[in-house]
């Protein structure tokens, strides 16, 4: 494989969204998570090098909105996001050092 093949790869994890102020920001995908029939969608942030950062991760919801895109939309309720994130943990436990 070369360089291209494996920057074309890490790419493709990569989902940029805008902020509250229209600012893009990157995240890599980490995982897509189904809790009663609702999807969330688990993110990392990343730096400006494209590097991921050490912290906590951002659980969003999946909507649908129209054209057949999806919308991210926060999630206020603390119970869901843990079993969202406990879900995640217990897929990940052995890629990553969780720290509770």
């Amino acid at each position: 494989m070369d360089e291209g093949e494996n920057l074309d790869e890490e790419l493709d994890n990569v989902v940029i969204l805008n902020d509250e102020e229209g600012n893009e920001v990157k995240f890599e995908f980490l995982d897509l998570v189904e809790l009663n029939d609702e999807e969330y969608v688990i993110l990392l942030p990343m730096t400006e090098d494209n590097e991921e950062e050490e912290g906590e991760v951002v659980i969003l919801k999946v909507e649908d909105s129209d054209e057949d895109e999806e919308s991210y939309v926060s999630v206020d309720d603390e119970a869901i996001l843990n079993q969202v994130f406990d879900i995640f943990k217990e897929r990940f436990k052995d890629d990553f050092d969780f720290v509770d």
